[in-house]
């Protein structure tokens, strides 16, 4: 969809990084990586969540850029970068998690899943507070955060990619809806789903310090 002169003139007005990837639009490597350098590990953090594993998060990061990199000379600020972008990894997961899924119906292993302490402490804060539960029974750190990343795994994938992109990225209704080619009113209705079953996942646990088998699978 073609961007009027008005719109694209106010988001490079107004953003930055839209100056920036204009800059990269031109074939201007030092921008390039200046945005790389900013986003990469927001990509990351990201990916290890609405990713289909946290192992694949760094190399869909990098498919990631590297769409941007390709689209370079029809960039057109349309949005604010950072929606864009978003809009791009999230397209990025999806292909990974369908691709990933069609193996494991053909070899029915899953893929392998490696702990990062520091990116689940922060997850289980960010879902806790999402969910609107009080963790008086859930156990510090490492415990509290595989528990909160295996719930917001067992999300559905818009409901985590929504999740994800409120919580971690703190993106408005209009710009989650932008990146997830979703309407406003639909993102928080989305949202509020997620929020549900965050505390419906999680509240047995609260209550009782069993982990529900709706979370372990």
């Amino acid at each position: 969809m073609a961007v009027s002169q008005s719109t694209a003139m106010r988001f490079q007005q107004s953003d930055p990084d839209v100056r920036l990837m204009l800059r990269v639009k031109e074939d201007d490597a030092v921008a390039y990586e200046e945005l790389v350098r900013k986003y990469h590990p927001r990509l990351v953090r990201l990916m290890r969540s609405i990713g289909p594993s946290p192992d694949l998060a760094e190399d869909l990061a990098q498919e990631t850029f590297l769409r941007v990199f390709r689209a370079r000379h029809r960039y057109e600020p349309g949005a604010k970068f950072s929606t864009w972008l978003f809009t791009i990894a999230a397209n990025v997961g999806r292909n990974a998690a369908r691709r990933l899924g069609r193996r494991k119906e053909v070899n029915e292993v899953d893929a392998p899943r490696n702990q990062d302490a520091s990116h689940a402490g922060l997850l289980a804060a960010s879902a806790l507070e999402a969910s609107g539960l009080m963790p008086t029974r859930l156990a510090e750190g490492k415990e509290r955060g595989e528990l909160v990343r295996m719930a917001v795994q067992s999300l559905g994938e818009r409901q985590r990619t929504a999740l994800m992109l409120s919580r971690f990225e703190n993106m408005s209704y209009i710009e989650i809806a932008e990146a997830m080619d979703m309407t406003t009113p639909a993102v928080k209705s989305l949202l509020s789903r997620a929020r549900v079953n965050l505390r419906e996942l999680l509240q047995p646990y609260i209550d009782t310090g069993v982990v529900p088998d709706e979370v372990r699978s």
